[in-house]
C-alpha cells in the first residue's frame, strides 16, 4: 500500500470520525493538539450543544485566520456508498473517498499541515495566525461561528484576513475562489381565505386563487441589475402548501416559503417593503414572517485576494477567478468584523452527495497554497 502524505493521513483521521451535525466526534480535539504543539493558545468554546474553538499564535500585527467546520451532513443510505462513508480511503483512481473529504475535512487537514510547516520555517513570523473552527455550519449555524464572532467582537479582537476552507473550486483546484456571497432573506407567507365546499365557491374564498397572481408578479419582478461582482437578485418560491387533503374542500389558508438571494444593490428593507407593496396591491389578507440568514459580503481585490491568487498561480500554474456565486457560508458572519474574507478549497463536484470524494493530490497542493499565502502575508 502506498504511504499516505502527512496531509492525507490527517484528512483520513478526521474523516473517520463520524461528526454529523452538530457532533464533533473529537475532530477538534485532534486539531487542537496539533495546534498546541505548534505554539498556539487554544480556547475551547462550547456554546449550547455546539463545539467551537479559537486558537491564536503570534504577537502584534495583522491577523490571518483560517476558518472552517468539522461537522458534516448525514450520509444518506449506507448501501449506496461504494466505500463506507467514514472509512476514509484513497481508491485506485487517486480519489480520497468519504463523507467530508471535500466539505471540508480535506481543507482542515491542509490548513493544519500548512501552518505547521510555516511555523517551523518562520517561528518568529509577524502578526498572528488564528483558527476559528465550529461543528455547526451544516446545521442551524446559530451556536457556531456566528456566536464565536460575537464573542470576538465584544473583545475587540482584530481579524484582518480570513481564509474559509469551503470547497470553492469548480473543475480544477484553485480555478475559482469565493470573494463574497449573496445575502439570503427568506420568509413564510401565509395567505388567508375562507374554507368551504368546492360546489359552493361563492360561500368561500380560495387563498390559492387569491395568491396566485401576486406570487406570479413576485416571481416576475426585476429586483435589481446586480453589479460587477454580483448577479441580479433572485426570488424563488421553494414550497407551497394548502388544502385539507380532501378534493371537495376549498382551503382556508395557503403557506408559501419564499427566498431572496440578493446582491449589494438591494437591502433587506427594500426587499421587504417591495414584497409587501405587491401583496397589498392584490388586496390579500396575509402575514409575512421574515428570516434573514445572512447579508451579502464582498472582498475586493487587495492584500488577501492578491496573495491567494499569486499562491495558486505559483503552485498550480492556474489563474483563479473570483466569484460570489453559490449559497451562503460562515464567511458571512466573519465579514461583519470588517475582515477580508475569501473561500478557498477543493473541487466541489461531490459535496453532500453519496460517494463524496476529492482528488487526493489536490489536498497536498492546497496545503502548499495555504502555506504560500502565509509566507506572502506574515513572513518576516
Amino acid at each position: 500500500m502506498t504511504r499516505l502524505t502527512p496531509t492525507l493521513e490527517l484528512a483520513c483521521d478526521l474523516i473517520r470520525r463520524p461528526s454529523v451535525t452538530p457532533e464533533d466526534a473529537d475532530c477538534q480535539t485532534l486539531m487542537c493538539e496539533r495546534l498546541a504543539a505548534a505554539g498556539f493558545t487554544i480556547e475551547r468554546m462550547r456554546i449550547g450543544e455546539v463545539d467551537n474553538f479559537w486558537a491564536v499564535r503570534g504577537g502584534e500585527g495583522p491577523v490571518l485566520c483560517f476558518a472552517g467546520h468539522t461537522d458534516v451532513v448525514p450520509t444518506g443510505p449506507l448501501q449506496a456508498w461504494q466505500h463506507a462513508p467514514f472509512d476514509a480511503q484513497v481508491d485506485e483512481d487517486g480519489m480520497l473517498c468519504g463523507r467530508g473529504a471535500a466539505d471540508m475535512k480535506g481543507s482542515l487537514a491542509s490548513m493544519i499541515i500548512a501552518v505547521e510547516r510555516f511555523v517551523a520555517e518562520h517561528p518568529n513570523h509577524k502578526g498572528r495566525i488564528a483558527f476559528l473552527i465550529t461543528s455547526d455550519e451544516e446545521g442551524p449555524a446559530q451556536h457556531g461561528t456566528k456566536a464565536v464572532v460575537e464573542r470576538l467582537r465584544e473583545r475587540n479582537e482584530r481579524l484582518d484576513w480570513c481564509i474559509v476552507g469551503e470547497p470553492s473550486s469548480t473543475t480544477l483546484l484553485g480555478d475559482v475562489v469565493k470573494n463574497g456571497r449573496r445575502g439570503s432573506l427568506g420568509a413564510t407567507l401565509s395567505v388567508y381565505g375562507k374554507q368551504g365546499h368546492v360546489a359552493y365557491p361563492h360561500l368561500a374564498q380560495n387563498p390559492i386563487h387569491l395568491a396566485a397572481p401576486a406570487l406570479a408578479e413576485l416571481a416576475g419582478e426585476h429586483w435589481d441589475h446586480g453589479n460587477d461582482y454580483f448577479p441580479p437578485t433572485s426570488f424563488q418560491i421553494s414550497n407551497l402548501n394548502a388544502g385539507t387533503g380532501a378534493s371537495n374542500v376549498i382551503p382556508g389558508e395557503l403557506k408559501a416559503l419564499i427566498n431572496f438571494r440578493f446582491s449589494t444593490e438591494s437591502s433587506v428593507d427594500s426587499l421587504e417593503s417591495r414584497t409587501k407593496a405587491i401583496l397589498d396591491k392584490h388586496g390579500l389578507d396575509y402575514h409575512l414572517e421574515w428570516a434573514l440568514s445572512g447579508l451579502p459580503f464582498l472582498t475586493q481585490p487587495g492584500e488577501l485576494l492578491d496573495a491567494v491568487a499569486a499562491s495558486i498561480r505559483e503552485t498550480t500554474g492556474r489563474e483563479t477567478t473570483p466569484s460570489t456565486s453559490g449559497g451562503t457560508s460562515d464567511g458571512r458572519f466573519i465579514a461583519t468584523l470588517g475582515t477580508q474574507v475569501v473561500e478557498l478549497g477543493p473541487v466541489n463536484a461531490t459535496i453532500h452527495q453519496i460517494n463524496e470524494r476529492v482528488l487526493a493530490s489536490d489536498l497536498d497542493l492546497l496545503a502548499d497554497i495555504y502555506q504560500q499565502t502565509l509566507v506572502k502575508l506574515l513572513a518576516c
